[in-house]
């Protein structure tokens, strides 16, 4: 499986920015899907995850309420909508496929996209 993520960027605190990611697998509604972020000298957490077929999410405690993922099996597209940004949310973005129903740790997914920056100023 490919990923392909796009829509980063720079933006300032408190507006807002739409990550998709992009994903070559036919049978894409097959695989739960994440999005992970990575800060300079930190490691890289989840940030979201979404299960098959639109079912169950997660959410990291610092992103509730702010961020939401979703995706579009028909179009094999996951996106992550930040709503609410804030500096501390400038990272590296990460898109990623497991061939599970759904994971929340980067352990659990098999297939990673090229990162992304996003910088929140203040």
């Amino acid at each position: 499986v490919q990923l392909q993520a796009s829509g980063g960027g720079l933006v300032q605190a408190g507006g807002s920015l739409r990550l998709s990611c992009a994903a070559s697998e036919r049978t894409f509604g097959r695989y739960g899907m994440g999005w992970f972020r990575q800060a300079p000298g930190e490691e890289r957490k989840i940030a979201a995850a979404i299960s098959w077929s639109d079912g169950p999410t997660y959410y990291a405690d610092s992103v509730k309420g702010r961020f939401t993922i979703s995706r579009d099996n028909a179009a094999n597209t996951v996106n992550l909508q930040m709503n609410s940004l804030k500096p501390e949310d400038t990272a590296v973005y990460y898109c990623a496929a497991t061939r599970g129903y759904f994971a929340t740790n980067s352990r659990g997914y098999d297939y990673w996209g090229h990162g992304i920056q996003v910088t929140v100023s203040s």
